[in-house]
């Protein structure tokens, strides 16, 4: 499923778990050598998410099958909550039901670090065909590990503003390519009307739903969740003035009930004309565009806006990667590479539609004159913002970890979750900012102390 929409529903007491499990079958995991069965045949276990990307590549495996005589990928389709716990609970105990697993920016440099899965680095460097330069290289760092490359993006995204023009022209309001959060919250009162929401952001309890956006506007007001010695900064004047600045623009401009918006709601009200602006996922773009959407032509894209960076876009990208445990390593890595290359991407434009080609992964993909002319009122703000993030320090201040929107530590799922609770209680009325902060740091702390050794 996109980042747009994730949950992260796999609770920590099950990774914790399978964290336990991989530590104690980490040095009998055996990563296959063979091309798979005997006789030349084989039958390659991918387990992926529900959403269109994936579906499509589903499609035109068949077209891999009839290149790759003997080679069979039977596809399992899951729910995004149930692709992680299967493929958490079978990758870190060494199980090898998948030969090949879709995981997230999340999981992707940890896993590589407890060694659960295939070092991709020497097959793509030898590959010049297949270019791995070539892949953006904000997500390049984001899935790799001590300059390792564990996974090979399928498809990536960052998040940018999106914006009704005719409804910002009727109030007498533009905005530029690269604009403040400050003037996004003049312009959201500006264009808010009894029926029309100034702006829409997500609100619902979730680090993959309300903390997506929000950790975006604490990095940008100079806050973060930890400093290089793993010391938790949340409550700090930063966060408390990155968290009210988010209630206030709400509070004045926003939706109605915000904690029970989150991707899907806000994707709803921007196609109604129920609200004026929305910043989130650059994925959305397309579903703005698409042929049956009512705003089709009439919105305008930007730049995630800012506060004291430069940028402030997030990071996403859902990956292939290969398990250690398989026993079909060389068929896996080549399907993999496959459906990540260049060639697949023309594929894709020529047997389902140019618009849905994976976007955010290849640098090269902005060069096909087919998908520039299908995508032109998103794409190229999105592989700018993509091109421009830095996963290593989106913030003002260094962190020790590589990521945007999350912490990529095992521990951030349950903490981003609470935290992401009391923050909506507090856009909710329900609680203070200040208890909501000073809570979350206590939960923050007790994450960050395990990182110190």
């Amino acid at each position: 499923m996109r980042r747009t929409q994730r949950t992260m529903t796999l609770g920590a007491g099950m990774l914790a778990s399978a964290l336990v499990l991989g530590a104690c079958s980490s040095g009998a995991v055996s990563s296959g050598d063979g091309s798979g069965a005997a006789g030349g045949n084989v039958t390659l276990n991918l387990a992926t998410v529900n959403n269109g990307q994936m579906k499509d590549m589903e499609k035109l495996k068949t077209e891999y099958e009839k290149a790759n005589p003997g080679t069979t990928v039977n596809f399992q389709v899951m729910e995004e909550g149930d692709l992680r716990s299967a493929v958490t609970a079978d990758v870190a105990s060494g199980a090898g039901q998948y030969d090949i697993v879709t995981i997230g920016a999340y999981e992707t440099p940890q896993w590589g670090k407890n060694q659960w899965l295939v070092d991709l680095t020497p097959e793509l460097a030898k590959d010049a065909a297949y270019d791995v330069e070539d892949i953006l290289p904000p997500v390049r760092d984001a899935i790799s590990f001590e300059g390792k490359q564990f996974a090979v993006p399928f498809y990536g995204e960052s998040s940018i503003l999106m914006y009704n023009k005719e409804l910002l022209d009727k109030a007498g309001v533009t905005l530029g390519a690269n604009p403040t959060w400050q003037e996004v919250a003049d312009a959201a009162k500006k264009v808010k009307t009894g029926d029309t929401a100034g702006i829409c952001m997500r609100g619902k309890p979730g680090w993959g739903d309300l903390f997506a956006p929000l950790t975006t506007v604490v990095q940008t007001f100079g806050g973060n969740w930890y400093d290089s010695d793993w010391k938790a900064t949340v409550n700090t004047p930063e966060w408390k003035e990155a968290v009210t600045f988010y209630k206030t623009m709400l509070d004045e401009s926003g939706q109605k009930d915000p904690v029970s918006y989150s991707f899907n709601e806000c994707l709803t009200a921007l196609k109604e004309g129920k609200a004026a602006m929305w910043a989130d996922a650059s994925v959305a773009a397309s579903m703005l565009e698409a042929s049956d959407s009512p705003v089709k032509g009439k919105m305008g894209y930007a730049h995630m806006p800012v506060n004291k960076t430069k940028e402030s876009g997030w990071l996403w990208s859902w990956n292939l990667a290969v398990p250690a445990s398989t026993k079909n390593k060389d068929a896996a890595i080549k399907f993999v590479k496959w459906a990540t290359s260049k060639e697949y991407h023309q594929l894709v434009g020529k047997q389902i539609g140019w618009s849905n080609v994976p976007p955010g992964a290849r640098s090269s993909t902005y060069e096909i004159p087919e998908y520039k002319e299908a995508a032109a009122a998103y794409a190229p703000i999105t592989l700018d913002v993509m091109t421009a993030v830095n996963p290593k320090q989106p913030g003002v201040n260094p962190q020790p970890w590589v990521g945007i929107q999350y912490v990529s530590i095992p521990e951030f799922q349950d903490v981003g979750n609470q935290c992401a609770q009391l923050i909506a209680d507090y856009i909710a009325n329900r609680t203070s900012v200040d208890d909501a902060l000073g809570k979350c740091q206590s939960l923050a702390e007790a994450a960050g102390a395990k990182q110190k050794g």
